[in-house]
């Protein structure tokens, strides 16, 4: 999807109706931890079609499952808004491209996702830089990465 499409479905009512819930799940007290099972869930299933963003939907989902744990908080609050917006878009079943569309409704959640892990890049770069230096057994290649307690979706 290119970037205009892009562009049209963060204008559409979809993502407005997903940002606005992403408020209301970082004020959940667990609201955060529970979204971050539901998109590693549905990741997983649906992990061939995002393929080219796979490494970053993983990094994102700790980020958000460290920032809920009170782990990492080395994030602006502007930026946390725009990921959870993003993981809220993914995870709805109904938005700009409803998912029972098979092949096309995960091409606008792909495309959300994927825009937004580029525009957060710097964001995900320090969180990786973090969790080097704060895990470094998870680090390692070849690590168990659950041992320490993380869980890639």
């Amino acid at each position: 999807m290119d970037d205009r499409n892009t562009t049209r479905l963060k204008q559409s009512r979809a993502y407005a109706r997903a940002s606005r819930r992403a408020r209301v799940v970082m004020e959940q007290p667990g609201g955060l931890s529970a979204l971050a099972a539901s998109a590693g869930k549905k990741a997983a299933a649906r992990s061939g079609a995002l393929a080219g963003i796979w490494q970053s939907v993983q990094d994102a989902l700790r980020l958000v499952r460290a920032y809920a744990s009170g782990t990492y908080r080395e994030i602006p609050w502007q930026s946390l808004l725009m990921l959870v917006a993003a993981v809220v878009y993914f995870v709805m079943p109904v938005d700009a491209v409803p998912d029972i569309l098979l092949g096309f409704g995960l091409l606008d959640d792909a495309a959300i996702l994927g825009w937004t892990l580029r525009t957060l890049d710097g964001d995900l770069k320090r969180f990786r830089a973090w969790e080097a230096r704060n895990e470094p057994a998870a680090s390692a290649p070849g690590a168990d990465r659950s041992a320490a307690g993380y869980t890639d979706i």
